[in-house]
């Protein structure tokens, strides 16, 4: 996928676009016409069909489409892109240029429906109301979550937002409303609304618990700008913080299971959105704690996810346990049974994940028959066979003491496993990461656009004098972990890397904690920002040479006057060039 610049550029003509401001005539093999950045009689403005650059005579004004209306229209480099994208028909959200403004829209427009479930929930009695105080959740919860309802009705939230001013088109793109046969309906109705809040307070999106029977369950929020299931967790908001004091983090399906605990006094915890736990979100729990505790249903679907849960987690490269809840209760029903105390001893006792494993597979044999035996030690030779042989040998000996069966026998289908993992893994096929791995943005330009991420992310005060370079962001990752550091500077907010990279996209969060970690900042912000900005100049100077260096081999023998205009030119922007090295040292 190319540069969305390049793309605009490659599909856009220099002489239609500067024809829309300019009136051009056409000069031989270029086209001419009154220069609109400074006031003259006789035309000096030079439009270059072929090259597809601009350049004055006059003031010395040069560059290429998107420079044009950056100066023409007084506006900024995205600005200038988006408008020429709507020239030509170009959605910059296929190249990962988000409209941060959009962004904005969707997060005021979730507050103000969570303010109307919020509302419903307690200006009358209502089911979802009787549904809450059932369930044992006081007042003070409630609000601390913003827990809501929605009516049985299919039109009362698009009438409310619609008396605050939006329109149901808007609505429907934020995922709050639905549409059929032409016409817009409520998309939460008759169920008890989780709003999804991110660490950054925003409301993302809302989780719809049914009252009484009806499909689905569980209602979530479509995917949308703002809101990733994968790239999120329910209550992290209010809980990362104890997360990070107690270094555990207590993971549960529900949002009931969530607010349950968390009422109950168990802070550090948090619920998957509806799906199995995600690369993005223990990426995510990664940055408070290295230590997981999956509290899961007892069932079978319970014990499927947990087991998904382990390798995700140990992929990320944190330590997990499963915790049992007793007599199939989920953690919602236990605690309110037995209490806060109760509950952390279950933690206290959950199991490492080798002997959770464990007994899973044995859980599938019946060890009192030689079958059963045999089948439980064919698969629990999978599972020593996907650790270290250190913590393998600590089971060995357990295992056959349990099953009768010899070491020897246990070590031999061990390493039968192994080959069969060995193997599976050189025939596993390469896959491509991220579809932006694709842009054309040169390590250099990278490299820079690294370096301003990550002395904004260290001095956020250094954001006012970046601000003035920000067209240099043009790799979409890069473009957006910016305006996520800008927004904070925007919001006056304490800057942290960590609630940041909350806000972010599983890869989006990767990239910019890999920056914030380079030792290249410890040099510090001031002398980098310094380098920063004479890399940025030096590359102006070089784009404006190269522009001259091609209206140079287009000209004929007759423009003698010209050509040493540009010779005189070439010589000033080496000059300058050199001056900016020398007082670097280079």
């Amino acid at each position: 996928m190319a540069n969305s610049a390049e793309e605009i550029k490659n599909r856009c003509n220099i002489v239609d676009v500067v024809g829309r401001y300019v009136k051009l005539r056409r000069s031989g093999s270029n086209y001419m016409g009154l220069c609109p950045f400074h006031s003259e009689k006789t035309p000096s403005f030079s439009v270059s069909e072929k090259g597809q650059f601009f350049h004055c005579f006059g003031c010395g004004e040069s560059g290429d489409v998107i420079t044009f209306i950056e100066k023409i229209e007084n506006v900024d480099f995205r600005t200038a892109l988006q408008k020429l994208a709507d020239m030509y028909g170009i959605n910059l959200d296929d190249y990962g240029f988000t409209n941060e403004s959009r962004k904005n829209k969707f997060y005021v427009m979730n507050r103000d429906a969570a303010v109307f479930f919020l509302h419903q929930l307690s200006d009358r009695p209502n089911p979802g109301r009787d549904y809450i105080m059932n369930r044992g959740l006081d007042i003070k919860t409630i609000s601390k979550f913003g827990i809501g309802f929605a009516p049985d009705s299919w039109h009362s939230l698009i009438e409310y937002m619609k008396s605050k001013g939006y329109d149901e088109h808007s609505l429907y793109e934020a995922g709050l409303i639905s549409y059929s046969k032409g016409n817009y309906y409520d998309k939460f109705r008759g169920r008890v609304i989780f709003p999804i809040i991110n660490t950054r307070g925003k409301v993302i999106g809302f989780g719809g618990r049914i009252i009484g029977s009806g499909e689905p369950k569980y209602l979530n929020s479509p995917e949308s700008i703002v809101f990733s299931k994968r790239d999120n967790l329910f209550g992290l908001n209010l809980t990362r913080d104890s997360i990070r004091q107690k270094d555990c983090a207590v993971i549960v399906e529900g949002y009931m299971d969530m607010v349950s605990l968390y009422q109950s006094g168990v802070t550090y915890t948090a619920a998957t959105l509806g799906t199995a736990l995600t690369p993005a979100q223990c990426s995510m729990l990664g940055r408070y704690t290295k230590h997981i505790v999956l509290s899961y249903d007892a069932d079978s679907a319970g014990r499927s996810a947990a087991l998904r849960g382990i390798e995700v987690i140990r992929n990320a490269g944190l330590d997990v346990k499963v915790l049992h809840v007793p007599d199939g209760k989920d953690p919602d029903e236990f605690i309110r049974k037995h209490g806060k105390e109760a509950f952390e001893k279950l933690i206290e006792n959950a199991l490492p994940y080798v002997d959770y494993k464990l007994e899973h597979e044995k859980s599938l044999n019946d060890t009192s028959t030689e079958q059963g035996r045999l089948g439980y030690i064919k698969g629990a030779a999978r599972v020593l066979a996907g650790i270290s042989p250190a913590e393998a040998e600590l089971y060995i000996k357990k295992i056959t003491d349990e099953t009768w069966i010899q070491e020897g026998a246990l070590r031999a289908e061990i390493r039968q496993a192994q080959s069969g993992r060995q193997a599976y893994e050189q025939i596993r096929p390469v896959r491509q990461e991220h579809a932006e791995a694709e842009n054309h943005t040169s390590d250099e330009d990278l490299r820079l656009q690294h370096m301003l991420i990550g002395i904004a992310s260290k001095d956020p005060s250094s954001i006012a004098l970046i601000s003035k370079y920000d067209y240099i962001f043009t790799d979409p990752v890069c473009f957006r972990i910016y305006n996520t550091i800008k927004e904070f500077s925007e919001e006056k907010a304490a800057f942290d890397a960590d609630t940041a990279a909350d806000s972010m996209g599983a890869d989006d969060a990767r990239v910019f904690l890999s920056i914030t970690k380079s030792k290249a900042l410890e040099c510090g912000t001031d002398v980098l920002l310094d380098e920063c900005i004479r890399t940025i100049r030096e590359k102006e100077l070089r784009k404006k040479s190269e522009y001259l260096n091609s209206e140079l081999k287009l000209l004929s023998e007759d423009d003698d006057t010209r050509i040493t205009e540009i010779m005189v030119q070439m010589k000033n922007i080496n000059a300058e060039i050199q001056h900016l090295r020398s007082n670097t040292g280079e």
